[in-house]
């Protein structure tokens, strides 16, 4: 009874924990636009590994079903309450327990904001390589559950190639250490790599070891452009990846969504830009090169968006970089300040972006939608956005969405980049995984959680479509 599974977790964790109306609430929703059923029984403010290790025994014994929680961030309804559930919050946890500069590692526990772990190690010269669009206030243990991407995947991976070592709170209450504080390591099967992107349903990570990078050193360069219309700025992009050159950042904003940035920043932000003077219909395409070579790069790349037809500016000053990259930055606010947004995810090998576009534009059509698209183009992940009124996201939005999950799949693509499954793209799991990926995938779940009580209803529900 819920009662009785409350009881057990104020007399093992006191204060931390909380059966406030608004505490609940709070944890029906993230940033997907999907909102649960119900509200949790309660909500755990874990402070420490041994209180994330009680609340799992106590869940284990009363088959109480958890779901971690971070910064409440996520895309895909990964982390939001589930009927008769605890919400275990980690935000508390939130130290940066140890960097060592000799060995370019930081050992964090799971609260840590991603752009605040920057923030400290930018001094020492050292970064951490992960950088959602979401950085500032997104946390490392849910970057680290969902596998989180962002805007410098291309060259420098996905949080999966950032992860040297994890601790992690099993189902039963039992404490694992995966993984090494080495570079390199290959002793057994890769817990580490398996735990991250397992979005809580595996076990409750309270620890990561870190890779870090040196901060670059020299300039970086800037190439922007615009282009008469997104095909032309996709085939740039898919040209820059066929010449074998690998910028820190390539992304593509479409017309849809441009002009909606442009109208959000106004004239002042463009100045000085190739969008100073922008029509309709055209699009935005930007690279910056990181490497020792970047000015040769930032010069191949501007050839390559020439002649695809591109008004190109090149700069070398780190100021204007900065305010180019704020023009990219600055498209989820600008469709927020329009309406509510579901923001989706897909990814498709680089060389068919322009197909996966023009995918897009025709579901948009079939379906009365404006579908405003930005792209990770250095390594194929789009991003497809609605932007609609009211609180429920409409039923002719979510169809269009099956369309683009499937369009996606399709083109030997994927329903998620960076995002994870969640809830939301639970329903086409099989369909991309195939029946016994699907089945095997399943087994390391019962594996790991034999009773079922971690994230239940996340990636492995059954087809029927959730509550909304």
């Amino acid at each position: 009874m819920p009662h009785a599974v409350i009881s057990l977790l104020r007399d093992a964790l006191g204060a931390s924990v909380s059966t406030d109306p608004a505490a609940l609430e709070a944890t029906r929703e993230d940033r997907s636009g999907w909102r649960s059923a119900t509200p949790p029984i309660a909500v755990v403010h874990a402070a420490s590994v041994s209180e994330v290790q009680a609340v799992m025994r106590i869940a284990h014994s009363t088959g109480t079903p958890v779901v971690p929680r971070g910064a409440g961030t996520g895309l895909a309804g990964g982390a939001i309450a589930s009927q008769g559930a605890i919400v275990l919050d980690l935000t508390r946890m939130n130290r940066i327990l140890e960097v060592s500069q000799a060995d370019e590692l930081a050992v964090v526990e799971p609260g840590v904001l991603n752009g605040d772990l920057n923030d400290s190690l930018a001094p020492l010269g050292l970064w951490f390589a992960p950088d959602p669009a979401s950085r500032a206030i997104s946390s490392i243990g849910g970057n680290i559950a969902t596998n989180a991407g962002g805007l410098l995947c291309a060259k420098y991976g996905v949080t999966r190639e950032a992860v040297l070592g994890l601790a992690v709170v099993l189902a039963d209450g039992r404490l694992l250490r995966t993984g090494h504080r080495t570079v390199k390591g290959v002793t057994g099967y890769d817990l580490t790599a398996l735990f991250t992107g397992s979005e809580g349903t595996l076990g409750v990570i309270v620890e990561a070891t870190l890779r870090l990078r040196p901060l670059i050193a020299g300039a970086v360069v800037t190439v922007a452009a615009a282009f008469p219309d997104v095909g032309a700025a996709a085939r740039a992009s898919a040209g820059v990846t066929a010449a074998r050159i690998r910028p820190a950042v390539l992304e593509l904003i479409d017309a849809a969504g441009l002009a909606r940035v442009a109208t959000f920043l106004g004239p002042a932000a463009l100045a000085g830009t190739p969008l100073e003077s922008i029509t309709p219909g055209e699009t935005f395409l930007l690279a910056q090169s990181d490497s020792a070579a970047a000015a040769i790069e930032a010069a191949a790349i501007a050839a390559i968006f020439a002649e695809a037809g591109g008004r190109v500016a090149v700069s070398t000053d780190a100021a204007t970089g900065e305010r180019l990259l704020d023009i990219r930055r600055a498209v989820h606010p600008a469709f927020a300040a329009t309406g509510q947004v579901l923001i989706e995810d897909v990814a498709v090998p680089r060389s068919r972006l322009p197909e996966m576009f023009r995918a897009i534009e025709e579901i948009g059509a079939r379906h009365g939608l404006e579908i405003p698209t930005i792209a990770h183009a250095g390594d194929g992940n789009l991003h497809p956005n609605f932007v609609f009124t009211g609180d429920e996201v409409p039923e002719h939005v979510w169809a269009a969405a099956d369309e683009l999950f499937r369009a996606a799949v399709a083109l030997g693509g994927t329903l998620t980049g960076e995002h994870g499954v969640g809830i939301l793209k639970r329903r086409w799991l099989a369909d991309e995984l195939g029946g016994d990926s699907f089945e095997l995938q399943r087994g390391i779940k019962a594996l790991f959680d034999p009773s079922g009580i971690l994230n239940p209803g996340v990636m492995f529900e059954a087809s029927a479509p959730p509550a909304r």
